[in-house]
């Protein structure tokens, strides 16, 4: 299929070389005139505005806008309805808010435009390892789309299947790495809800790997002090354990290069997903100790820095190449 890629960053340049591997044909855009250089150097078709981009895409068009959640996403799709012809396809696959879906769906429909929410999971591994996609939208245009879908996910791989699956009543494109969530806005609901748990997931291990690091402090009895290797552990943690997990791969890899991890300041960032989703547990009245707490300790990250802080940058910088160096 025919695709332009409007946003070429660590995501959608990554995204549009795998689908480029997998037989789809590129037209790149990107307000950095360098990074549709170096993708069209690997076999994109350029082009210098979104309506050049128009003439160069089959009907129906399909735009695949990859960019941050916000203004430049909301201006990008507004330009590209101007562009647009009736029944051409409009695809956010960045970090949008989900109310946002509903309310564009809604106005791209009145153009007799199709409007599709990726939740993208996968960060700058994705290329290599496939992309793990939450998708709202109409059943027809999701299913028209399943060829690029299905060339950005992992595939089904060597993960063992779930037992007691019924086949019959379930998505099976799940087992390869992609849903179809629902209609417009469902696909970036999930992907907040994934990523509000990634936040309690992380932030479980950086407490952990904390408690362990102080172990040797001072404060402690002397017959109480232990000094722990904590590049064993996070290895020995990795190979059979009940919390093996790929974020713990990541922190692994970290603490080998650096168990101090002097590298990384404990700033901690974030994408803003994380509010989302507490905004979300409270609209529906579920109760979300873990989540909320862990969002506050990234508030909290920019204040006063701790060990833990510093593995969560670590597992940041890992997946998503999220850079929290220190000033």
């Amino acid at each position: 299929m025919k695709i332009a890629m409007i946003g070429l960053g660590r995501m959608g340049g990554n995204m549009a070389r795998r689908l480029m591997e997998g037989g789809h044909q590129i037209v790149a855009f990107d307000r950095d005139a360098d990074a549709v250089a170096k993708i069209v150097a690997d076999g994109a078709e350029g082009a210098a505005s979104l309506d050049e981009a128009r003439g160069k895409l089959d009907s129906p068009a399909i735009w695949w806008v990859m960019l941050p959640a916000g203004q430049i996403t909301e201006q990008t799709i507004g330009t590209i309805a101007e562009a647009a012809q009736p029944g051409d396809i409009v695809i956010d696959g960045g970090n949008s808010f989900y109310k946002d879906d509903i309310r564009r769906a809604k106005m791209l429909a009145e153009k007799q435009l199709h409007y599709v929410d990726v939740g993208t999971s996968g960060g700058v591994w994705g290329r290599e390892r496939g992309y793990c996609m939450m998708i709202g939208g109409d059943r027809e245009t999701v299913d028209l789309l399943d060829p690029i879908f299905d060339t950005l996910a992992p595939g089904t791989g060597d993960i063992v299947r779930t037992p007691g699956r019924i086949t019959d009543k379930v998505d099976g494109r799940a087992e390869k790495g992609y849903i179809h969530a629902g209609p417009a806005g469902s696909g970036h609901f999930v992907k907040m809800i994934h990523n509000g748990i990634e936040y309690g997931l992380m932030q479980a291990y950086a407490e952990g790997f904390d408690i362990l690091k102080t172990k040797s402090s001072e404060i402690l009895p002397e017959d109480e002090r232990f000094d722990l290797n904590l590049t064993d552990i996070a290895e020995v943690w990795r190979r059979g354990s009940v919390i093996s997990s790929w974020l713990l791969d990541l922190t692994a890899i970290a603490l080998a290069k650096d168990e101090m991890l002097d590298q990384f300041s404990g700033h901690v960032a974030d994408s803003g997903e994380g509010q989302w989703t507490i905004d979300a547990a409270m609209e529906e009245k579920v109760p979300a100790n873990v989540l909320t707490a862990s969002l506050f300790a990234r508030y909290r990250s920019r204040v006063e820095h701790s060990y833990g802080d510093k593995v969560l940058s670590a597992m940041r910088f890992g997946f998503g190449g999220h850079v929290e160096m220190p000033q």
